[in-house]
Order: structure tokens, then sequence, then C-alpha cells
């Protein structure tokens, strides 16, 4: 049975040690906690950290931000970034279903990109976790892969072909993992779902043809115009129906009763 290992994260953030080639999140996980709570004096926990792209942004909101990864070439880079930024975070080597904290710890807790690369039994155990940490009141966000996406198809043909990056990984609907969240005591208190930039296509194209020695940049140079027509359809429609459910990716935030 494929899984995803330790072994492949080491490589993966072995080969994308240089930050300015790994494309960001644009802060939509800072922006959608801010819909919903001010992170000032509030300490956060983001679980599978990676590059930390996500947590960092919080730091200058005022939050104290706690960052654990169990790859040691994960650990390095957001510390290579935040001796760099000259900021304070917490950078932890952890696991994440057995988190060293205890009971009631943090105001926030989050990750992207985590929850999928784990099957139904251990998914469930590592949200349990996150929720034991949290005080009453707090907040969990949970960002994943879209289950109807063409992502989803291109990566489950390439984890039969052993050429998926992280080995192995699963997807969601969003009223799966809100069923799943709510079921573990959770209240949901906010979606959302944001139209990746650059286009998957685009990702994709430049990846395979890193692979024969042709770097593209790592945001397409478009018209200008053209640019900015295309961005501002995309913040018209992100809290809609349609970006929640045809995005890449999406999240829910539940609040700990």
């Amino acid at each position: 049975m494929k899984e995803s290992q330790r072994s492949d994260w080491d490589s993966f953030w072995d080969e994308k040690r240089e930050i300015r080639d790994i494309y960001s999140n644009s802060d939509r996980v800072a922006r959608n906690i801010a819909r919903v709570c001010d992170v000032k004096g509030k300490r956060v926990l983001e679980v599978g950290a990676g590059t930390g792209r996500d947590s960092f942004p919080l730091i200058a909101q005022g939050a104290d931000v706690y960052q654990l990864d169990y790859s040691i070439n994960s650990l390095k880079i957001m510390k290579r970034i935040a001796d760099a930024e000259n900021v304070r975070s917490f950078i932890l080597g952890g696991d994440t279903f057995c988190l060293p904290f205890r009971d009631g710890t943090f105001d926030i807790v989050f990750h992207q990109g985590l929850l999928e690369h784990f099957r139904k039994p251990e998914a469930r155990a590592l949200l349990t976790e996150n929720i034991r940490v949290l005080k009453p009141g707090g907040l969990l966000l949970v960002d994943v892969p879209q289950r109807y996406h063409i992502y989803t198809l291109i990566k489950h043909a390439l984890i039969a072909v052993d050429g998926w990056f992280a080995g192995w990984e699963r997807e969601f609907s969003v009223s799966e993992l809100r069923s799943e969240m709510e079921s573990l005591g959770l209240t949901t208190v906010h979606t959302y779902g944001e139209w990746m930039y650059p286009s998957l296509f685009y990702r994709a194209t430049r990846e395979a043809l890193l692979r024969t020695g042709i770097k593209l940049p790592l945001y397409p140079k478009f018209f200008g115009p053209l640019s900015a027509a295309r961005k501002s359809i995309r913040e018209a429609l992100r809290d809609t129906p349609i970006a929640l459910n045809t995005s890449l990716s999406f999240g829910i935030i539940g609040k700990k009763k």
C-alpha cells in the first residue's frame, strides 16, 4: 500500500530549499483566519509547516507562532527564513500524532497540505490531536485539496507510476471534511476556496521543463491588462460557492466548543 514517507519530504524540501522557487499561497491562510478573529496576542501552531509560508505572516500581525514539522530539511528552511527576516518563531521538530504540548495550549491550530497524506483512521487521529491542544473556543483551520478537480486525476495517474513527489495523497469534498470535523465536536465557522495563480497548467509545464534544463519564471509575465482582469475575476469570485467547489484547494475553520 502506497504511503507518504518522511524520506519523500526530506527529498522534496532538499530540492526546494531555495525559497524563491516555491509558490506562495498568497497569504490565504492568514487572510481567512482574519475573517474569523484577530490573531494579535494569540498563540498559533502550524502543523506540518514546510517552509512556514502560511504562519510567518501571522507573526507580523502580532501572533506568537509555533511551527512544527518532522522533516529536518523543512526545519532548516524555516530557521533560515526566520533569521533572514529577523522574526521570532518557535521552530520545532515533532510528531503530528503526539504533539509536544499540553491540552488547551493554543488559540489557533492549522495545517495546509497535510491531512491528505494520511488515510482515514490516521487523519482522524491527527485532527483529534489538533483539537486536544486547542483551548476551549479555539480555532482549527484545515486546508486540503479538492476532490472534484483535474488535479486529482493527474495526481492519481502519477501515484500509480510512483511519480508523485509525496509518495501518496488523497483528497476531500467540502461536505466530507466538514462532516469529519463536526463529528469531532467542532462547529464550522468559515469555509473558503480560492483559485490558484498561476494556473495548474502553467505550474505543471514549468515543472516538466525544469527537468529538461529550461527554467520559466515562477510567475508568468502576461500582458498587464490581461493579468489585472484575471486578478479581478479571481477576487470577485473568491467568496462564492463557485470558488469553494471548483478551487484546487479549500479550507474549513472549525471552533472548539
